[in-house]
């Protein structure tokens, strides 16, 4: 049975203590959103982590919530210096996220053959699908040793990107501490194979244009302007971050119980933040995380060089800027209330205010870029944060969430269905019954969700954007 929530105020719920719970629970929700978070197990996997030792605060349910291995997806746990780290409150896919490029071309000169082109481009460069190896000989094994312990800057510095693209991404696309000696062979040997490569499941590129921008000061900031074309980018770690979290859900149980830690459940599966246990999966975490940033840094160039390969000139003339790079799954150090706490996000995405210090200098006076895209076929957001969401440890959603799982939605849409949710937009395979696992029909209404936060003043709408073209690699 789901544990009982508690309406306190507009869009909050609370996850009273019961049980072993250390601390509550808070969940983001409207009257839309509530009755699919009683339809699955993540309320009870937010009740499970708020009972780990050291959790301070309360555990916050972002508005796309929903079931995942430990620490429900769409989650936010936090832990003192003498609490535990739990590699299943990060997530498989560590440092999954987004970034997002603004470009100078209008949309609509873009006909449907050169989106098409476009496309097929990409996909040249840059590898789909799981499993699958990047294409860049230049990547040796040198430089990814280099990079899980630099992130995109030495990517950057290799010529594959621009000099401010490490400026605008979160952590200046770097998380200190990694020390690949605590990563085991197998992780290292997908790794080295795999920069550049975009992957399965809800990961893609895809080619927007800006719907509407809501703040004109901030979207001219970001450089974004109706009816310009966007791209963003979603993908992670890898398999290197994928068997990193393998590796560590099964060592951190025995650590547990060295540590006399009652695990609620083994999805949890954690160990003192200052142990040697704690201090290796954080090493080994950051490591996935700054492969992450040097992925998508990566990709990035792919996606200029495609660019300037069919519209024929310089990318640098088509604007191809980065607005921002965000983390999905991460553990990070952060202070909050006077207080250093490891801040989990598994599913969820930063959110700091205006004039927060860590957001970058180009950013400091509107805060950074808050990136959410819908799924595939709908709308994305640009927001930033505000004082209000200290609440959440400045966390928001980091997309729509899941209402279906991928056997329930490959057994219950149909093709007819997903035609008529992807409205035109233009994808890469040659067959629909490989994406109707990401169907929209998969996912929660974005507009909801991302209202959610909005409406209680925890986010900024900065604008919308809507699906011109989309790129998904097959499972």
């Amino acid at each position: 049975m789901n544990p009982e929530l508690v309406r306190e105020g507009r869009n909050r719920y609370i996850l009273r203590r019961r049980g072993n719970m250390c601390v509550e629970g808070i969940v983001y929700l409207n009257h839309h959103l509530l009755p699919l978070v009683r339809e699955d197990k993540s309320l009870q996997q937010l009740a499970n982590a708020a009972c780990l030792p050291g959790v301070v605060g309360r555990v916050c349910g972002m508005p796309d919530i929903h079931e995942g291995f430990g620490l429900p997806i769409g989650g936010v746990m936090a832990t003192a210096a003498d609490g535990v780290i739990s590699a299943g409150a990060v997530g498989m896919d560590i440092n999954c996220g987004v970034r997002l490029l603004a470009t100078g071309i209008v949309a609509k000169e873009l006909d449907l053959p050169v989106l098409r082109a476009l496309i097929n481009r990409i996909e040249e460069y840059v590898p789909t699908g799981v499993g699958r190896r990047g294409k860049h000989k230049g990547i040796t094994r040198k430089i990814f040793e280099e990079v899980v312990h630099t992130g995109s800057r030495r990517i950057v510095e290799y010529g594959y990107g621009w000099p401010d693209d490490v400026e605008k991404t979160e952590e200046g696309g770097c998380l200190c501490g990694a020390d690949l000696g605590a990563v085991s062979k197998e992780a290292c040997s997908r790794g080295s194979l795999q920069l550049g490569t975009l992957g399965g499941g809800n990961h893609f590129i895809e080619l927007q244009v800006v719907q509407e921008v809501y703040d004109q000061e901030e979207g001219k900031r970001f450089g974004l302007f109706p009816g310009f074309l966007t791209v963003m980018i979603h993908t992670g770690s890898r398999g290197f971050g994928h068997q990193i979290c393998k590796d560590f859900s099964k060592s951190l149980l025995p650590a547990a119980r060295k540590y006399g830690i009652e695990v609620p459940d083994r999805g949890l599966a954690c160990a003192p933040v200052e142990s040697r246990e704690g201090l290796e999966y954080y090493a080994a975490m950051a490591c996935a995380v700054n492969f992450a940033f040097a992925n998508r840094q990566l990709i990035t160039h792919d996606v200029r060089c495609a660019f300037g390969d069919v519209l024929q000139r310089n990318p640098a003339d088509l604007g191809l800027q980065l607005v921002y790079d965000v983390a999905h799954n991460i553990a990070k150090w952060e202070t909050h209330k006077g207080q250093k706490v490891l801040v989990h996000r598994k599913g969820a995405t930063r959110a700091l205010p205006p004039g927060h210090w860590g957001n970058p200098p180009l950013y400091r006076g509107t805060g950074h870029p808050v990136l959410v895209p819908g799924s595939m076929g709908t709308a994305s957001y640009v927001l930033t944060g505000t004082e209000k969401a200290a609440e959440s440890f400045y966390s928001a959603n980091h997309g729509a969430g899941r209402t279906l799982s991928r056997t329930a939605a490959i057994k219950s849409i149909s093709r007819e269905q997903f035609e008529q949710s992807m409205d035109g937009v233009i994808y890469n395979s040659r067959n629909y019954k490989d994406l109707l696992d990401e169907a929209p029909g998969a996912y929660k209404n974005i507009d909801q969700v991302v209202n959610v936060l909005t409406e209680i003043g925890f986010t900024n709408p900065v604008a919308r954007l809507l699906p011109l073209a989309v790129i998904k690699g097959k499972d």
